[in-house]
């Protein structure tokens, strides 16, 4: 069967939005989270293949595993790195890879929804959505997860259509590993129960028939979640600074916190205006929201025309109950990028008049023209707003303390933002952040000059031999490091000598 031209259209483009730029240091706005990620790939390659005992490099000279996501993306890059030696944009490269398949996925879900021109917009409109197409080019779990559950997803559908047991037993596989590589992907469970519904209202004479053998399947897939995410939280609690992954959530926080916070709905629109979606994309997508969807699809059966809308509940349901978590990590949005994209692709037919087997050539050129101005005036913006080198300081002071240390040497670092490791991690040693991170502590806010003096001594006490600071360093309340820790440097210019200094970075070496 000949590949559609329009499909290869959006592959193309979602490449190019997707693979610019793929060698940039992890220096972007996702430094943070991207940097324990690569920690983790390294870690696989340098010191156990072991994919069940993640392990970061920020919290000492270790064993420091910590309760993570199953890493997929982090162990495809440790094997890369075995085979071609290290590269740090190999991540992005595999999360890239992961975000042309969601594309092609997205298209084939349409088609059998929709309609083959929804199809076409859809996969369009996610090879330009703003927040999917900068998250699907970092060095994330969450690209693996969106490729893994939509592709499932895909397979459950077929699965109905043709009725072969082993399209559901490959549909639950895949599901399952998209929800281990993140936890977001169980919201992917709403629309696939909306399809099994509205397959045994079609076919009442094999509604029993069907509910048990997905209903077997689907406890199978959840036993294998929940095992994973036990194993997980026991990893957290044996070893220390007994981290797990994820915070933020409902029956955590408490529902008056939430609610005191209005869900956290302003913080949540912040994101969607300045880069997830823009407000041109968020009209386009509530265009194809609110449109009842078609009764046939090209093909004459019925379809399932309120899946992506299922998809929608499923991730709103997920933020009401990780609302905090998602705003502070807000890459957890990509679950919505599979829904978002489809209605902005109804959205692009309608507002372009598509439809129907042919179109013409006024509607095509109105369909390049919108999708240019969607280019331009959100996409493009919100690269460049993403990708500026926020950590460019924190990757100057990890490098050359590689040059500076010894393998072995153990490091403290405290990049541009107070908390990142991402100084840790391109120094290529072990070592901790300043203060100390993980477990419950909040180890993005400064603490005053007697404590930090008291932790440093204890770092020196297990071995740390240098200490980088970067001089924009500042804390989550936006106090300056240098100016708030004038008592720690006096005590360091009694107790360590200047190995290195810029304009941009200060490191001791620790006597």
């Amino acid at each position: 069967m000949a590949v559609d031209p329009w499909l290869l259209l959006a592959l193309l483009v979602a490449a190019a939005f997707r693979f610019e730029s793929i060698t940039q240091p992890l220096v972007d706005a996702f430094s943070w989270r991207e940097a324990s990620t690569a920690m983790m790939a390294d870690n696989f390659q340098t010191r156990s293949w072991n994919v069940f005992f993640p392990e970061v490099s920020w919290t000492g000279p270790g064993p420091s595993y910590q309760g993570r996501e199953f890493q997929i993306t982090s162990y495809i890059a440790a094997v890369l790195y075995q085979v071609f030696g290290w590269h740090d944009w190999f991540g992005r490269a595999i999360s890239a890879c992961f975000g042309l398949i969601t594309t092609a996925c997205l298209y084939a879900i349409a088609l059998r929804c929709w309609g083959v021109w929804e199809a076409r917009g859809s996969a369009l409109m996610m090879a330009i959505l703003p927040g999917a197409t900068f998250i699907d080019r970092s060095f994330l779990p969450d690209p693996s997860m969106l490729a893994l559950v939509t592709s499932g997803a895909l397979l459950f559908i077929v699965f109905l259509d043709r009725g072969r047991m082993a399209w559901l037993i490959l549909s639950g596989a895949v599901v399952t590993l998209g929800v281990l590589a993140k936890v977001a992907g169980i919201a992917v469970a709403v629309p696939l129960l909306y399809a099994l519904v509205e397959q045994m209202r079609a076919r009442t004479a094999v509604a029993s028939r069907l509910f048990a053998l997905v209903a077997g399947v689907g406890l199978l897939c959840g036993l294998a979640v929940a095992t994973y995410y036990a194993w997980a939280l026991h990893l957290a609690r044996s070893y220390p600074p007994y981290h797990m992954a994820g915070s933020g959530y409902a029956w955590t926080d408490g529902l008056p916190s939430f609610l005191r916070n209005g869900f956290y709905l302003p913080d949540l629109r912040e994101l969607v205006d300045a880069w997830y979606l823009t407000w041109p994309l968020l009209l386009l997508s509530l265009i194809g929201l609110l449109l009842r969807p078609p009764a046939r699809d090209d093909r004459g059966k019925a379809p399932l025309g309120w899946f992506f809308h299922a998809w929608l509940l499923g991730g709103t349901v997920l933020f009401l109950v990780a609302a905090r978590e998602i705003v502070n990590n807000p890459w957890n949005l990509h679950i919505l990028s599979v829904p978002i994209a489809a209605f902005a692709g109804r959205g692009l037919v309608v507002a372009a008049g598509l439809g129907g087997s042919g179109a013409s050539a006024g509607s095509i050129v109105r369909a390049g023209g919108i999708c240019l101005f969607l280019v331009l005036v959100c996409a493009l913006p919100s690269r460049l707003y993403l990708s500026k080198a926020y950590a460019q300081t924190g990757y100057e002071l990890g490098t050359e303390l590689a040059s500076l240390s010894a393998p072995g040497d153990l490091v403290i670092a405290v990049s541009s933002t107070v908390g990142d490791p991402i100084a840790v991690y391109y120094s290529r040693r072990r070592g901790w952040v300043f203060p100390p991170g993980g477990g419950d502590t909040d180890w993005s806010r400064l603490r005053d000059d007697s404590e930090a003096i008291s932790l440093l001594e204890e770092l020196r006490a297990e071995g740390a031999a240098w200490l980088g600071i970067a001089k924009n360093a500042r804390d989550s309340e936006g106090r300056r490091f240098l100016e708030h820790h004038k008592g720690l440097l006096t005590h360091l210019d009694q107790s360590a000598e200047i190995a290195a200094e810029t304009d941009s970075y200060v490191i001791y070496r620790l006597r």
